[in-house]
């Protein structure tokens, strides 16, 4: 008898949907003029299309509830949604009742928070971790989202909780349109240490200078998450539509397949499908996959 084919699903392991407001979305300012409209499961839909990408996973750009039920919103009636990163106040005393609130939605594998705009020290409040330790118990993933100065918050955090799965969100941003390296890549390299951290290799075009940026450019960053994470938990992820700014959405995955290329075929599996699979425990019927 012939062995079934294999599907192996490509995944954007990382992408936002919102309906635009100056007053929600203040972050997005004239320089990012592009952005300043609805990007909702349509424009998603053309997207993954021109890129030929299987699913993705959305993630929350809000800090609110409504947020996580409007990503659920569009995912319960977008199939190529295959998971859903909500938000969800993590140091808050009732918690646990937000999370019941969401607990049958299949689609929701993890929760997130902007870390990146907290002050310093906020990983490390005890509330905080406490809810951590609520998302351990329920088996939610956490999305890190951090600027470079708070990797050693992060890898404390990743410590404290050893059985929670973290991904670290675009590389942690490393500075990359000052082609500095250090000391992100220092730090990036003691997170990796954590066999419970995974990496989105996403966001980066946007830490380039975002109008004279090429593979070449983002080599030295992309060589270091490889060296620290390996192939096994590396995610390849988009950060679209924040990415248009200074990409389109098929440049960006001609870019990372370029760099891969030389990599073996089951390693490039693992960075464009297996590994958001894995880590986010996506069921192959919501990814997309025939395994």
């Amino acid at each position: 008898m012939p062995t079934p084919r294999t599907e192996i699903p490509r995944i954007d392991a990382h992408h936002h949907l919102w309906r635009y407001t100056p007053a929600e979305y203040a972050w997005i300012d004239d320089s990012m003029a592009p952005l300043q409209r609805d990007f909702l499961p349509t424009d998603l839909r053309k997207a993954l299309r021109s890129a030929n990408i299987t699913a993705a996973v959305a993630v929350q750009a809000r800090q609110s509830l409504e947020e996580t039920s409007f990503l659920l919103e569009c995912a319960a009636t977008t199939p190529e949604i295959c998971a859903v990163v909500g938000w969800a106040p993590l140091a808050a005393d009732d918690l646990s009742t937000t999370l019941d609130h969401f607990s049958n939605r299949k689609k929701l594998v993890g929760y997130r928070e902007i870390v990146q705009s907290e002050p310093d020290g906020y990983l490390d409040q005890p509330n905080f971790n406490r809810g951590i330790a609520q998302l351990t118990a329920r088996g939610y993933t956490y999305d890190i989202l951090i600027h470079q100065h708070q990797l050693e918050e992060a890898t404390r955090i990743a410590d404290r909780h050893p059985q929670q799965r973290f991904i670290l969100d675009h590389a942690a941003k490393p500075p990359i349109a000052a082609s500095e390296l250090e000391p992100w890549a220092t730090n990036i390299r003691a997170l990796a240490a954590r066999p419970n951290v995974s990496c989105k290799i996403s966001g980066l075009v946007t830490e380039a200078t975002w109008s004279n940026w090429s593979l070449d450019t983002l080599c030295p960053y992309l060589d270091i998450c490889v060296e620290a994470f390996g192939a096994q938990r590396l995610l390849a992820g988009s950060d679209w539509p924040v990415c248009l700014v200074a990409s389109t959405y098929p440049r960006w995955w001609s870019t990372l397949e370029h760099y891969f290329a030389a990599f073996t075929a089951h390693e490039q599996q693992r960075i464009f499908g297996l590994s958001a699979i894995n880590i986010y425990r996506i069921p192959p019927s919501l990814s997309g996959a025939s395994l």
